[in-house]
């Protein structure tokens, strides 16, 4: 019995005796007038032992039994080995059927000298911008270079997450950070959710331009827009503005992302097998699903800024790498260090000679051109595109083309058998055979 309820028993049996009241022993004992009638009938009728609480030396029902724990434990040794103790708690529930509450792990795990390997660390106070009120409004894109898959190569992931709701847009692997990968995670938004009114990203050569900012007076005046990169041309022709940002603190949401993302992935790939990147981009969609689930807020503004995307505009003629060429001959053109030609449905497509073009290049579409306002297909040529011959120049060439005199002619007969003119032949004979020796030579000329 401890010394709180040693005191106890002395006053309720105080009171059996006479010598307190009930208002003056529940004042001494901090209780109801009814607990101590309910103390003082229990005494008088179970004896002392009543005063001693019916829980004591009892585990209790909800109690984990020593069984889990030893399974929690093991599990956490082994299989979720690199996982922090809430996405720890997460899986144990998902995969292994084990509910217990995040508190529960938590004290299980540091009793048996466990440290979860994402350990908090105390935070620096400091102004956090608010939140834009519209889903769409602002849209946080980055990249991130780590080991994503546990032993396995290291390669980059781009991602994009929403500023008003913090739920992941658009995630995607490459080997390196790369425009590609970027236009996969605007085709990835525009495509599930509609197109966004502003990005905010970092200064990388990728968004900006290295001469940004250093139009001429005149262009400046006309308002042109040159100095862009592909990147910033393709968001351009979608109407979508580039902020950008000067520090990783002020797009700190998806620099947070990283290092959630950073924690969890890599686990969730080692318990589902996967070792290649292709695999990884294939899970990447039931993940964003859980993870905005999880911990995506409600906007301020429920209305979404995002805008649908005309029907007649195709996304892969935008998202694409755009450069200037000119027809050379025949509809071809040189670029890249091979030669192309214009095709449509199969067939050499028609064009004007030093005509301007552009050529469309992605992984997705090839090597396509737009010649007047026109997508045309391209194929390899083998050698560098010919002039072509007009009919007229073939006509023309025939014309001019020089007479050859036969083999029986006279001028290619031997000397001694050419036709010797006689004193008898008349003038006129001898007028016609001059003419058709003038003519023959003529033409044998």
């Amino acid at each position: 019995m401890t010394q709180k309820e040693i005191t106890r028993l002395r006053v309720i049996n105080q009171t059996i005796d006479g010598v307190l009241t009930i208002r003056e022993a529940a004042e001494l004992l901090g209780l109801s007038e009814r607990q101590v009638l309910r103390l003082k009938k229990g005494v008088k009728t179970e004896g002392p032992a009543f005063i001693i609480h019916k829980n004591r030396g009892r585990k209790p029902k909800h109690a984990v039994s020593d069984q889990t724990k030893e399974l929690i434990i093991d599990l956490k040794q082994t299989k979720y080995k690199e996982a922090n103790f809430n996405h720890f708690q997460e899986l144990i529930e998902e995969h292994e059927k084990i509910q217990v509450s995040y508190p529960t792990v938590y004290r299980i795990l540091t009793n048996a000298g466990i440290k979860s390997p994402k350990k908090h660390r105390k935070r620096k106070k400091h102004h956090r911008r608010k939140r834009k009120p519209q889903k769409g409004m602002l849209i946080q894109i980055d990249a991130s270079p780590h080991e994503w898959i546990i032993d396995g190569n290291s390669f980059d992931l781009h991602g994009a997450i929403d500023d008003a709701t913090g739920e992941i847009l658009a995630l995607y692997f490459t080997p390196n950070e790369c425009m590609e990968g970027y236009f996969e995670i605007v085709r990835q938004i525009i495509t599930n959710h509609g197109i966004p009114t502003s990005l905010y990203c970092d200064r990388h050569t990728i968004f900006i331009s290295p001469n940004d900012g250093k139009l001429s007076i005149e262009d400046q005046l006309e308002g042109k827009r040159v100095n862009l990169t592909q990147f910033g041309r393709a968001m351009d022709e979608l109407g979508i503005n580039i902020i950008k940002a000067y520090s990783p603190q002020a797009k700190g949401r998806i620099e947070r992302l990283w290092g959630t993302l950073q924690s969890r992935l890599p686990v969730e790939f080692k318990i589902r097998n996967i070792t290649t990147m292709e695999d990884a981009n294939a899970f990447l969609a039931e993940f964003m699903d859980k993870y905005n689930e999880k911990f995506g807020v409600e906007p301020e503004n429920s209305k979404s800024a995002f805008r649908d995307l005309d029907p007649n505009i195709n996304l892969d003629y935008i998202l694409c790498i755009k450069e200037e060429r000119m027809i050379i001959n025949d509809s071809g053109f040189s670029y890249g260090g091979q030669y192309y030609q214009l095709t449509k449905n199969g067939k050499k497509a028609s064009s004007i000679p030093k005509a301007k073009i552009t050529v469309l290049t992605s992984s997705k579409i090839g090597v396509k051109a737009n010649y007047a306002n026109v997508v045309y297909d391209t194929k390899i040529l083998d050698e560098r595109p010919k002039k072509a011959i007009s009919n007229q120049a073939k006509e023309s060439k025939k014309k001019d083309k020089k007479a050859v005199p036969s083999k029986d002619h006279p001028w290619r007969q031997p000397t001694n058998k050419r036709p010797m003119l006689s004193y008898e032949e008349t003038d006129s004979e001898i007028l016609e055979i001059l003419n058709g020796l003038f003519n023959s030579t003529r033409a044998w000329a």
